[in-house]
């Protein structure tokens, strides 16, 4: 698998660089302390075309594909986890329109959120139903015109910011994951409401609330892709978006890679630098080993994507990605708060925060015992 990146890949990449360590790298740690969304960094890359990198021109993107989100992605988690959740969700909630919108829900929804108009969000997990998708209770009743939505999902990532969102809601639950359906909410629908800011461990500048829907009434063009296909655009979302997990994870563990690097250079202990104790020499090698494993892997999904979308290596692949790289950047900012030793616990330096953020690169999307549940089907296949 030969990654050379196009000119125009280069330039994109070389350009987020350069937004994020002058505009993002800055106000990081603000950001985590305060926990308060990032509207200014919001503001800069819809500004650059970054919000819907992968969607095709003719609806809002930049049509540059899959691999040009990843570097985009990466490079922003290199300096700012919680700005790059930004970018990672907005994939998420606009690819089941590009996978199964119709033309009118393409050129009506899709184009506001790849054209930075709005922010996007998907509703999926609910208190009962986190792994286990098909234990939700939120359903949708057909009614004259349309539907009425009920129920409420937890932990949903920009939902207090996001004007549209994707819900998953039972139409028949007699038929299982075959009667579940997805369905387009809009902010200020009458019965939707949306709970306060979720505490977390990491990603502090990420909006991550519950939301709530009593009696919502969606007209039938808000059905997307048909009744009882639901579960199948979600599954079909996730192989696409799995891998922007798991550029987020390379993208922290390259950042806390560089700091520790640093750090190792600069910090004199026992009358040298700690570069210069073989062991830490050889935490350092581990540590970029790993990361360079994890991008190779998150490259050749994107690459798959991008070349053969329809390819049965993609569910495989995608889910590898993801599992690799969140586990390595687990690792690499967890050895990276250990060679900072007492000032690695503190706030004073980033790698305390990376080492909070990656933590749920191994959990959204997908646990990676998921994961291993579906690389494992699909090699038993």
């Amino acid at each position: 698998m030969d990654f050379i990146l196009t000119e125009e890949q280069r330039m994109l990449r070389d350009t987020v660089r350069r937004i994020a360590e002058t505009e993002f790298a800055p106000r990081a740690a603000d950001v985590d302390r305060r926990e308060e969304f990032p509207r200014q960094n919001l503001k800069i890359l819809a500004e650059n075309g970054l919000l819907g990198i992968q969607v095709p021109e003719e609806y809002g993107g930049a049509g540059a594909g899959m691999l040009s989100l990843i570097l985009a992605v990466e490079e922003t988690a290199r300096v700012c986890a919680s700005t790059s959740v930004i970018l990672t969700t907005q994939a998420l909630a606009s690819d089941p329109l590009l996978l199964a919108g119709t033309e009118e829900q393409k050129r009506t929804y899709l184009f506001r959120m790849a054209s930075g108009q709005c922010l996007g969000a998907c509703a999926i997990t609910e208190p009962g139903a986190g792994s286990d998708v098909t234990a939700m209770k939120t359903a949708a009743k057909k009614v004259a015109g349309g539907y009425l939505l009920n129920g409420s999902k937890i932990f949903i990532t920009n939902g207090g910011e996001a004007e549209i969102v994707t819900v998953l809601a039972y139409t028949d639950r007699d038929k299982g994951h075959k009667g579940i359906s997805m369905l387009l909410v809009e902010k200020g629908d009458p019965g939707f409401s949306v709970g306060k800011q979720e505490p977390k461990m990491g990603i502090h500048g990420s909006d991550t609330r519950e939301l709530t829907f009593e009696d919502v009434f969606l007209p039938e063009a808000r059905l997307l892709g048909g009744e009882g296909n639901g579960f199948r655009i979600l599954m079909t979302t996730f192989n696409y978006t799995r891998p922007a997990v798991g550029a987020q994870a390379v993208g922290i563990a390259q950042g806390a890679l560089e700091a520790a690097v640093k750090y190792a250079k600069e910090r004199v202990q026992f009358g040298r630098p700690l570069a210069g104790f073989q062991g830490i020499q050889w935490m350092l090698a581990e540590m970029a080993l790993g990361v360079e494993a994890a991008r190779t892997l998150v490259y050749r999904a994107a690459s798959t994507i991008d070349r053969e979308p329809d390819s049965p290596d993609i569910p495989r692949i995608a889910s590898m990605a993801k599992w690799l790289a969140s586990d390595t950047a687990m690792k690499v900012t967890t050895d990276a708060v250990q060679i900072f030793g007492g000032y690695g616990y503190s706030r004073e330096y980033p790698v305390e925060r990376m080492m909070r953020d990656t933590k749920i690169t191994q959990i959204y999307e997908g646990t990676n015992q998921i994961q291993r549940v579906i690389v494992a089907g699909q090699i038993l296949k």
